[in-house]
């Protein structure tokens, strides 16, 4: 079982950076895929970004590729998303989850565990 936390989301204009926060419960943190998906209002959740394991392999959905920038500390159990060069479609509740395989995938239904999410607004 593993329980994910994000935070750092907020409100800012367009052109400003965040970064993202997903702490994780568990020992085996180090053996899970992760990967951060978004939600807008009447939007289906699509995918961000998403990390092996090791943190050497990264993929990103073409929205968000040259922006945005996710990491990993296996040593702090945090997986990070560093968004920078905001736009106001960007605007959405950010989550995080897990995958107990080892395939970096876009599909939402292949993860396991699930955060309850952290708002980004961006303002034009």
């Amino acid at each position: 079982q593993v329980q994910l936390v994000e935070s750092g989301g907020g409100l800012v204009q367009a052109g400003d950076s965040l970064r993202l926060s997903c702490a994780a419960s568990g020992r085996t943190f180090s053996s899970y895929v992760m990967g951060w998906f978004r939600q807008a209002p009447g939007k289906e959740r699509e995918f961000v970004a998403a990390i092996s394991w090791s943190g050497e392999r990264t993929y990103y959905a073409d929205s968000v590729k040259g922006r945005f920038t996710i990491s990993r500390d296996n040593a702090k159990n945090t997986v990070y998303l560093q968004m920078n060069s905001l736009k106001p479609e960007d605007t959405a509740v950010y989550y995080c989850a897990a995958e107990r395989g080892m395939i970096i995938t876009a599909t939402p239904r292949a993860y396991d565990y699930w955060g309850q999410g952290t708002q980004v607004t961006v303002s034009s």
